[in-house]
């Protein structure tokens, strides 16, 4: 049994219930338990245009390989109309593969832990709800990271 976060994201449609609802699905994965879900929050895109996303964060307990995992995170966005037309684009549904128990995996199809969360507050700051303590395999404590992107502006939604 594996510990996986995954990050979960929307700003195209009804964002907080595409958030919801994805969380719904995550629970009913197979092989696996949605074990606790972050506060939500409200963010600017980074690097985009478009409408604020809403955020959250997911630790679900799995017997899923990471790869099977990614394939089942990419069929629930594709249910619900998620397009990769290019970098950054606005999306109706993002899930992403943030950490996989203390794994680090480099292939072309998946990097864990993800490449770019120490980099987006909307990505730590719901992830320490869940864990004030995680550690990010390779890049140490996500608290310290934290501190340093309040310009980002992540605010939680109530």
């Amino acid at each position: 049994m594996s510990l996986a976060y995954i990050g979960i994201g929307s700003n195209l449609g009804d964002s907080l219930q595409l958030v919801q609802t994805a969380l719904q699905e995550l629970a009913k994965l197979p092989l696996s338990k949605l074990a606790a879900q972050s506060s939500f929050y409200r963010s600017k895109p980074l690097l985009a245009d478009g409408d604020d996303y809403v955020n959250a964060v997911a630790l679900i307990h799995t017997e899923l390989a990471a790869l099977d995992l990614l394939a089942a995170l990419q069929a629930i966005e594709l249910r619900h109309g998620r397009e990769r037309s290019y970098l950054n684009a606005p999306r109706t549904l993002d899930l992403d593969l943030l950490l996989y128990g203390s794994e680090i995996i480099a292939l072309p199809q998946l990097q864990v832990p993800h490449p770019r969360m120490t980099e987006r507050a909307f990505v730590l700051q719901p992830l320490l709800d869940i864990n004030p303590e995680i550690e990010i395999p390779g890049a140490g404590p996500a608290h310290s990271r934290l501190a340093a992107l309040a310009e980002q502006g992540v605010h939680a939604i109530h």
